[in-house]
């Protein structure tokens, strides 16, 4: 073979390497893509007032999100009730969810004298799409959603608290750890380490770890452009200098509650507190029934009196 017939075989053995690799890629992005579940209910069916928002976040997208103002406190007097300052939780949702899905949680934090602001991640509910969802995604958007909260009039830039479940609770202590002026966090369901969580769902597809499982994880971390041992809710945990409530279901098959015992112990100097519930991994939906403890934590941490202020 001539040396230009060595390298038009190399170029169509490139191309399809190339298109071979090319192809994988497009397979795990889809394999790990998160469904895109339309809003089945809105505030208004709580019976709350709500503002229905649109929130810059990167790569010049924008976030649906609801904001349920806090009610007037009875300890303030009218004339000044519209001016008064009000605690703040900023809700995220987990992977495939939606803001709609963790509605349970607004009217027992409205009236415990909390506004709200539910957020749709970029690719869930109706925000925008962008090429992929990941854990630091979720946490830029939680990052912008918190930057145009804290400037909200009516509400206390200093008392707004983070609530996050599943992957939006790895997002919110990710946000957390790099944003100080987050007062307080709720964690609901967090994994510790994302590729335990990777290693789960390679086992669930039967994808054997060696060689195609350590492919596809390089891949993710290289596509996220962020390390999962520094994404980690065990690393990032210590790194908070807030209040944190970690809330775990008992029955949770999907993130055993070891990982939340693992979240716990490399807390550090981290004030933390660890919630155990009776549920599954939705434990959010159970954690309505347990509202008295979460509002009490965030009473306590945010220094909110009986008069919500």
């Amino acid at each position: 073979m001539g040396a230009q017939g060595l390298i038009a075989a190399f170029t169509a053995g490139a191309a399809t390497l190339a298109g071979g690799r090319a192809l994988v890629h497009w397979g795990i992005r889809k394999g790990l893509a998160a469904p895109r579940v339309p809003h089945h209910t809105e505030p208004s069916a709580l019976g709350l007032a709500f503002e229905t928002l649109r929130i810059g976040t990167e790569n010049g997208k924008s976030l649906h999100a609801w904001f349920i103002p806090g009610p007037a406190r009875a300890a303030v007097a009218e004339a000044e009730a519209a001016t008064a300052a009000a605690p703040a939780v900023l809700v995220m949702h987990g992977w495939g969810g939606n803001a709609a899905l963790m509605l349970p949680l607004a009217r027992p934090l409205h009236e415990a004298g909390y506004a709200t602001l539910f957020v749709d991640a970029r690719c869930h509910g109706a925000s925008d799409d962008d090429s992929f969802a990941s854990l630091p995604r979720f946490a830029e958007d939680t990052e912008h959603a918190f930057a145009w909260l804290s400037t909200r009039a009516g509400v206390d830039p200093a008392r707004i608290a983070l609530l996050g479940h599943s992957v939006g609770a790895g997002a919110v202590l990710f946000a957390a750890s790099r944003t100080p002026q987050v007062a307080a966090v709720v964690s609901v369901a967090a994994f510790s380490h994302p590729a335990a969580m990777m290693r789960r769902w390679l086992a669930a597809k039967r994808i054997p770890e060696k060689p195609i499982g350590r492919y596809i994880l390089d891949y993710v971390q290289k596509t996220i452009g962020h390390r999962f041992d520094d994404i980690a809710p065990v690393t990032t945990i210590a790194r908070i200098r807030r209040p944190v409530l970690l809330v775990h279901g008992a029955d949770d098959e999907v993130v055993p509650i070891d990982e939340a015992m693992q979240i716990y112990a490399m807390r550090g100097d981290t004030p933390v507190e660890l919630m155990t519930l009776t549920g599954d991994h939705e434990s959010f939906a159970d954690l309505e029934h347990h509202m008295g403890r979460l509002v009490g934590f965030l009473d306590r941490v945010l220094a909110v009196g009986p008069s919500g202020l």
